[in-house]
């Protein structure tokens, strides 16, 4: 048992406790070089989440200093060193107003407004990000207590996600969009808290010394960290459970949709599940199926009986619906094509007014006319002065001893044609 607890024991491989504090203590401060970082870090994140790019994000949480305070307010709480809890907070202010003004100063001039997946992402937190906060916090702390400090901070920089709901909550200040604002704050708030809660775990775990000679006064401290903690994660849970109300909301929908729609061989072109109104809604469209006003309340009523409680289904099929939307761009889209093909059917018939596709012609004039050296021919338009313009067979030829009438008779027994033009060219004198 005693080798068990020796081969998990995190004070194997720790770090002096004078140097780790020092080093916490040194990388707390946000002056000159580490503000200057934290603002690039911030425009970088905001940046990527602008265009949706989660490359970028990772990449401005790899070179964020935010995790500098938040660890050393674990360590003060830790320690029950308030000097150094003051400095923390102090600190972590002055980054979080510099995260935001710089976040919403950019989303303010950025002229792409669009509320991307990677935004969205970061105004719901639940339960699940308390875990992900406090792990992250947990493996943070441990990596910093050691001597070998391995590759996990960079790690805990990008599970423990500081810089996303930043930014989203400077996106929620520049569109006045504060629900935006307060989940995304809410989510940065409990990333901060519970990594801090898991450095003062680590801490208490590895006996750092205290501070603080009066007991009372510790075991109040406690008690307070304790109440924060349970005022912090209940929000989360009603959060979480409000995610998985929503997602067995949206699964039922589908299936109803896919049971009663869907497997009769009605072909739905357009569905919305709307959870957050009051009542839920239902949203579908089909392209063939017209369903009457009985139908409709019927599937209304068999909404309820499938577990979809507080649910409106819309059936969209008037003029003004999705399907006419539909149907009447795939007209458009239809009406373009057939133009375009009306268009280039002119085009070939125009050519073909003009080439000769006879392609044995050449060939007959070699063999009838062997004299021919080099033949060209084609159609023109001829413009007489006092007639309209009429396309004329012309012959462009070279060669010596060549019988003009014969070759012009023949022409116009072969091709059918009144009217063939032969030009005789000059020989070339070498």
């Amino acid at each position: 048992m005693n080798s068990f607890f020796n081969f998990i024991n995190l004070q194997n491989g720790e770090e002096s406790k004078s140097k780790v504090l020092e080093n916490v203590t040194s990388n707390i401060s946000f002056r000159g070089s580490n503000l200057w970082i934290l603002a690039c870090a911030i425009m970088i994140a905001s940046i990527g989440l602008n265009v949706n790019s989660t490359a970028v994000i990772i990449g401005a949480m790899l070179i964020s200093p935010l995790m500098g305070p938040i660890v050393g307010a674990g360590f003060a709480l830790g320690t029950f060193n308030f000097p150094l809890l003051k400095k923390s907070f102090k600190n972590l202010l002055i980054a979080t107003a510099v995260s935001l003004s710089v976040s919403a100063f950019y989303f303010y001039i950025s002229p792409f407004k669009d509320v991307q997946s990677e935004l969205l992402a970061r105004t719901s937190p639940n339960i699940y990000d308390v875990l992900i906060a406090f792990f992250g916090g947990l493996v943070g702390v441990i990596a910093i207590t050691r001597v070998e400090k391995g590759n996990p901070i960079p790690g805990v920089a990008i599970a423990t996600a500081l810089m996303p709901p930043l930014c989203t909550a400077g996106f929620g200040i520049a569109t006045l969009n504060f629900s935006y604002f307060f989940g995304a704050f809410y989510l940065y708030t409990i990333n901060c808290f519970f990594i801090c809660i898991a450095t003062f775990f680590v801490v208490k775990y590895l006996k750092y010394p205290s501070a603080l000679i009066d007991s009372k006064y510790e075991k109040r401290i406690k008690y307070g960290i304790s109440a924060l903690i349970i005022v912090m994660i209940i929000p989360s849970f009603y959060l979480a459970l409000n995610l998985y109300n929503e997602k067995k909301y949206t699964k039922t929908a589908e299936q109803f949709i896919e049971k009663e729609f869907d497997k009769k061989g009605y072909t739905v072109i357009y569905k919305k599940i709307n959870y957050n109104t009051n009542p839920r809604s239902i949203d579908v469209a089909f392209i063939n199926k017209k369903f009457s006003d009985e139908e409709i309340t019927f599937y209304n009523k068999m909404l309820e009986e499938s577990g979809l409680k507080n649910t409106q289904l819309n059936i969209r099929q008037n003029s003004t619906d999705i399907k006419s939307e539909i149907l009447s761009e795939i007209s458009k889209f239809d009406n373009n094509i057939s133009e375009k093909d009306i268009a280039i059917s002119k085009l070939r018939e125009e050519l073909d007014t003009y080439k000769v596709s006879d392609s044995t012609l050449s060939k007959e004039i070699s063999i009838l006319f062997p004299k021919i050296n080099e033949i060209s021919y084609g159609k023109i338009e001829k413009y007489p002065q006092t007639d309209s313009a009429r396309l004329q067979f012309v012959v462009l030829y070279s060669g010596q001893d060549v019988n003009d009438n014969q070759l012009k008779n023949w022409l116009q027994k072969r091709l059918n044609e009144k009217d063939v033009q032969l030009v005789k060219k000059a020989e070339s004198n070498k």
